[in-house]
C-alpha cells in the first residue's frame, strides 16, 4: 500500500519508511534469535517503538513462523491493568487456526472467563478477561503457561517497562521475573523511556532483573544517514533539500526523531521551495496548534516552575542547574527551590536529563517557550 506522506509520525508501515537504524536492528536480531532478551532505553519519540516494530519485521521475513507480540504498559496502574492488558495482548495469538486458538486459551486459562472476538480480516481470535483481585496472581500464571506451551517462537515487546515500579502493589518484579525465566520458547525486549529507572532494574545487583538482558541505549539518528533518507523522499517530488537546510532543522531539534518527522511531514506537504525560512515556517505553525494546551498545561504549576522551564528553554541544555550563575541569571529561587522544582519537572517528564544536562523533553514546548516575552 502506498502512503500519501513518507515522513511517518506515528505507526509503522515497511522498512522503506523507516531511518537507518541499522547497527541497532541487528543488534537486537541476534540477540533474540540467540535467546537473549534485551533491554531498550531511549527517550520518549526516540524511535524505540519504531525500531521495535522493525524488528519484528524483519524477523518475520527471516523466520515466517513465529509470533512478535507488543504491548504499551505507560497508561497502567496496577499489576491488574498488567495482566489483562497482556492477556488481551497474547491470548488467541499462539496458533493462526481459530479452533486450535480456542482451544488452547480455554485450556489454560481457568481462574476467568476469557470473552472471544474475532479479526474480520484474519479470523484469528482475540481475548478479554474480567479479572477479580483475588485471582490476578493465578491468572498471570495461566497466562505465562499458555505462552510457554506455544509450539512456536514467541517475541514480546513490553514498552515503557518502568512502569511497573510505580504499582502500588509490592514485589512486582520479582513476581514477573520468577515467570519470564522460565519460558526458554519467548524472548523479550523490556524497552523504556526512564533511563535511570531501567538502568536501575537492570543494573542494579539488588533487583530481581539483575544482568538478565542485553542493555542497548539508542540516541538520535546520526545526521548524514538521515539526510539520506530524507533527501531522497524531496528528490522524488522534484524539490531539493540541500545539506546545509537540514542541518539547520537537525540541530534546531537535536535529531530528536519524532520531532525531525513532524517537521519533514509538513515540508514534503508544502509545494515550495524547501529553505530555512520554511523550516521556520512549519516549526510555527505546528507551534501554534499547540499553543493552547502547553498553555493549559502550565496552569498545574506554580510561577517558579515556569520561570525554571523558560530559563533551561532558553539555555536549551543547562549542565550546572543549581550554579549560582544560572540561578541569578534567570531570577530563579534559591537552589533549594529550584531543586524540588526540577524534581517534579523531571518526574512530570517536561524536563530530561541527559549526559550533557537537563533540557526541555518536548522540543516543540521548548520552542514555543523561548518565543514567550512574560513568565506566567
Amino acid at each position: 500500500m502506498n502512503i500519501n506522506n513518507p515522513f511517518l509520525i506515528s505507526g509503522y508501515h515497511s522498512p522503506a519508511y523507516f531511518c537507518d537504524r541499522a547497527k541497532e536492528t541487528q543488534t537486537i536480531i541476534n540477540a533474540l534469535q540467540n535467546g537473549r532478551d534485551i533491554t531498550l532505553i531511549a527517550p520518549r519519540r526516540m524511535g524505540k517503538t519504531g525500531l521495535i516494530k522493525h524488528v519484528f519485521h524483519q524477523l518475520k521475513e527471516q523466520q515466517g513462523d513465529i509470533v512478535t507480540l507488543y504491548m504499551d504498559i505507560y497508561s497502567t496502574r496496577s499489576i491488574g491493568q498488567f495482566i489483562r492488558l497482556l492477556a488481551n495482548t497474547v491470548l488467541g495469538q499462539l496458533d493462526s487456526a481459530p479452533q486450535k486458538a480456542l482451544k488452547r486459551v480455554s485450556q489454560f486459562i481457568k481462574s476467568c472467563r476469557p470473552v472471544f472476538t474475532f479479526d474480520e480480516l484474519t479470523g484469528v481470535p482475540k481475548a478479554t478477561i474480567e479479572l477479580a483481585p483475588s485471582a490476578e496472581e493465578t491468572t498471570l500464571k495461566e497466562i505465562f503457561d499458555y505462552l510457554k506451551s506455544a509450539d512456536k517462537r514467541c517475541y514480546i515487546a513490553i514498552d515503557e517497562f518502568q512502569q511497573i515500579t510505580d504499582y502500588p502493589e509490592k514485589g512486582i518484579e520479582a513476581l514477573l521475573r520468577s515467570y519470564i525465566q522460565f519460558i526458554p520458547n519467548v524472548n523479550f525486549i523490556f524497552a523504556g523511556s526512564k533511563q535511570h529507572i531501567m538502568q536501575e532494574m537492570f543494573l542494579s545487583a539488588k533487583k530481581p532483573f539483575y544482568q538478565s538482558t542485553q542493555l542497548l541505549t539508542i540516541d538520535r539518528i546520526e545526521p548524514g544517514a538521515y539526510y539520506e533518507f530524507a533527501e531522497a523522499f524531496f528528490a522524488q517530488q522534484q524539490r531539493e533539500l540541500t545539506q546545509p537546510t537540514f542541518n539547520t532543522l537537525y540541530e534546531r531539534l537535536e535529531g530528536h526523531t519524532w520531532y525531525m518527522q513532524c517537521v519533514l511531514n509538513r515540508l514534503y506537504s508544502y509545494s515550495v521551495a524547501i529553505d530555512e525560512q520554511l523550516i521556520a515556517n512549519a516549526l510555527t505553525e505546528i507551534i501554534e496548534e499547540s499553543t493552547y494546551a502547553y498553555e493549559n498545561l502550565l496552569t498545574a504549576y506554580p510561577s517558579g516552575s515556569v520561570r525554571l522551564l523558560k530559563a533551561i528553554a532558553s539555555e536549551g541544555c543547562v549542565k550546572e542547574i543549581l550554579s549560582g550563575d544560572f540561578i541569578t541569571k534567570h531570577r530563579l529561587k534559591a537552589a533549594s527551590s529550584v531543586n524540588s522544582a526540577l524534581k517534579k519537572l523531571v518526574d512530570n517528564e517536561l524536563v530530561y536529563k541527559k549526559t550533557e544536562g537537563y533540557t526541555i523533553y518536548d522540543r516543540f514546548m521548548g520552542e514555543w517557550l523561548r518565543r514567550q516575552d512574560s513568565v506566567f
